[in-house]
């Protein structure tokens, strides 16, 4: 990528999700930091915040009997690209993923309470000529074919344990095609990057 995320910007973007969230649970209007604004109220300077680029907010539980250790995906909701900065992208992909993912009910209070909230700021995206290219853990997939889509991000299949071929093959599969697709003169396969962090210590 070619722009810094700092510790203090994370910490703003995980406090941001965190607070959409919260909000739309306790049925109030969100209390951002002012835009602009650092931990302290002072001015910031200018920022990747303001940056229009595409992000992805994803939610895990962990459930009480486990004692935590049973992390279950939970929502996960982004853009690819964005007109607006990267801090307004974050807060309605947060409350997209905890509501909004038709993958799961609505997340529930006492759901929230062992939720935590990871982030992956993406790069744009670079047409993939050769997909013996694609690194495994650096790089994540777009897929376009005959009308359908589908990404994974680039933490997706360390997570899995796929390798290339895998992981070729199940873009194929989120896109809804047929494997082996992504060698289909109509399709156009894209790679991007991704700074990833979260809440949960194991995977910033």
């Amino acid at each position: 990528m070619d722009f810094t995320i700092t510790e203090e910007e994370k910490g703003i973007l995980l406090a941001d999700a965190r607070e959409s969230i919260a909000a739309r649970l306790e049925g109030r209007p969100p209390l951002y930091r002012p835009s602009g604004k650092d931990a302290a109220g002072q001015n910031r300077a200018p920022s990747v915040l303001s940056m229009p680029c595409g992000a992805f907010v994803t939610l895990h539980t962990s459930g009480a009997e486990q004692n935590g250790r049973d992390r279950r995906l939970r929502g996960c909701i982004g853009r690819m690209t964005a007109r607006e900065g990267l801090e307004k992208t974050v807060r309605a992909m947060a409350a997209e993923a905890a509501f909004g993912d038709p993958r799961f009910p609505p997340l529930t209070k006492e759901e929230f309470l062992r939720c935590d909230i990871e982030i992956s700021v993406l790069s744009p995206m670079v047409p993939c000529a050769d997909p013996r290219s694609v690194r495994v853990g650096v790089h994540g997939l777009y897929l376009t074919c005959r009308g359908r889509t589908g990404v994974l991000l680039p933490q997706v299949p360390v997570e899995q344990g796929w390798n290339l071929e895998e992981y070729l093959d199940y873009i194929c599969i989120k896109a809804g095609v047929p494997s082996k697709s992504y060698e289909d003169p109509e399709a156009e396969l894209f790679t991007f990057t991704a700074a990833v962090f979260g809440e949960n210590p194991e995977e910033s």
